[in-house]
């Protein structure tokens, strides 16, 4: 473990990032059975893409929430992007699991591709909106935690998900266990605490696991299990809830 997972958070952060790190098969293979490099990655790109908010003080609002979605996508590439456009024409077509997964592998962009993408950007944006009038250092909270939070989603997957079909999701399906989950989740914890002793960050992290669970669930359901789209699908929607989750509380208490 302790070798492997160096090449398994090199492997996360050139598969799940578009940030300039080289990486082979084996640092590939080392990501599939290390699902602890997933927060490592997210704790990486949340600090990266928060950094606009530095500028909150002496930028107008809407320009920071604009470059926070720009910073998102230029750390973290759209690949992430392409399965929420798969997931959104599967979830309106009509038919049986194998209908919806004939959609998934379908090339063609339908109308639920565009809702759905243009729901997950709209909600980026108006979260990068919200940040925009939080406290500098609680934004940036915020965004780490919420970044962890999707990919410890994404880790929960692998080691509790179930493949719908041979391919990307089941490589990581079939290489994690259950209790391989102890060390994201342990790896996790000091994102719940960097608004302390607010607890806005805490629940940024929370709601960004739960968000993530979303398009598990529904695939689970509809799908018969989860495959490569479902991942992506599940960082993005992950993000957004997890955002907003954070700004809410801050906003309420």
């Amino acid at each position: 473990m302790s070798r492997r997972f160096p090449r398994a958070v090199r492997g996360g952060v050139g598969f799940l990032t578009r940030l300039p790190v080289s990486f082979d098969e084996r640092d590939w293979e080392a990501l599939q059975r290390t699902p602890a490099a997933f927060p490592v990655v997210g704790y990486l790109a949340g600090v990266l893409v928060a950094l606009p908010l530095l500028a909150a003080a002496r930028v107008p609002d809407p320009t920071v929430g604009f470059a926070y979605v720009l910073a998102v996508y230029l750390v973290t590439g759209i690949h992430h992007v392409d399965g929420v456009a798969d997931l959104g024409d599967a979830f309106v077509v009509h038919g049986d699991a194998n209908r919806r997964r004939e959609v998934l592998k379908d090339t063609t962009t339908g109308v639920g591709a565009v809702l759905a993408v243009g729901l997950v950007l709209v909600g980026l944006g108006l979260a990068g909106l919200g940040l925009a009038a939080l406290p500098v250092a609680t934004a940036v909270g915020v965004v780490i935690a919420a970044e962890v939070g999707s990919r410890v989603g994404m880790a929960a997957m692998a080691c509790f998900g179930r493949a719908s079909h041979e391919g990307m999701g089941s490589r990581f399906t079939e290489a994690a266990t259950p209790a391989a989950f102890v060390a994201p989740a342990a790896l996790a914890v000091p994102a719940a605490v960097l608004t302390w002793p607010h607890g806005a960050a805490a629940v940024a992290l929370v709601a960004g696991l739960a968000g993530a669970g979303l398009p598990w669930l529904w695939a689970t359901r509809n799908l018969g299990g989860i495959n490569g789209d479902v991942f992506g699908a599940a960082t993005e929607v992950g993000r957004v809830v997890g955002v907003h989750a954070g700004v809410i509380v801050w906003t309420l208490s």
